[in-house]
């Protein structure tokens, strides 16, 4: 079974920040104009209320790509429900699983007149539990661990992490639509025929066909 993609269901409005893209989009709910601008302090934990946050672009064309799997529903119930956790790296992180599958949501909102959602991705918390769902097919399974698995060594080429995936569907990494079949130490761009080992490479190397 395909997998289930939200709908945003929010009204659009605009806003900036400098963090995760050059303009945040959609507000899901506008503040009142005597509201005086956040300075909070980033130790402070952020809101709990998925319809105070905008999103920066970054996160819209997250929403877009084939592959990601995030959408507004999930990131608000992260939000609302998931595990809290501040990183070194991003700052503060929501994390909840359904169906085997662990969705990450980070937010902004100690430098932005509101709260942000900065960016989003997947991660396969149980391989089993996330097969055995009717939420997930396998060729989903296997996009979401080959994405986190690219993105977890970007710099070194993994084909020990690639030969074992199965993935007929072509995703979105850096320009390049790729693919690959069991046995194969690379992904394939299914536009430029181009093959690679790394999150990197994918990265430097302009697609031909575009």
């Amino acid at each position: 079974m395909a997998s289930r993609q939200g709908a945003a269901d929010a009204p659009a409005a605009s806003a900036h920040t400098g963090r995760g893209g050059s303009h945040t989009t959609t507000r899901a709910r506008a503040r009142s104009p005597g509201t005086p601008e956040r300075g909070r302090d980033a130790s402070a934990p952020p809101d709990r209320d998925p319809g105070l946050y905008a999103q920066t672009d970054h996160f819209r064309r997250r929403l877009r790509q084939q592959g990601r799997y995030v959408t507004l529903p999930v990131a608000g119930d992260a939000i609302r429900n998931g595990q809290l956790r501040w990183n070194s790296t991003d700052g503060w992180r929501f994390a909840v699983v359904r169906d085997g599958v662990r969705f990450v949501v980070v937010v902004g909102d100690t430098d932005t007149p509101s709260p942000v959602l900065v960016t989003g991705w997947t991660e396969v918390a149980d391989w089993d539990t996330a097969l055995a769902s009717d939420r997930w097919s396998e060729v989903d399974v296997h996009t979401i661990q080959l994405r986190a698995d690219l993105s977890e060594h970007s710099d070194r080429q993994i084909p020990g992490r690639i030969r074992p995936r199965v993935i007929a569907r072509p995703f979105e990494v850096g320009g390049h639509r790729v693919r690959t079949d069991a046995g194969d130490g690379y992904v394939e761009c299914d536009d430029c025929g181009a093959r690679f080992r790394s999150k990197r490479e994918l990265c430097e190397l302009p697609c031909g066909a575009r």
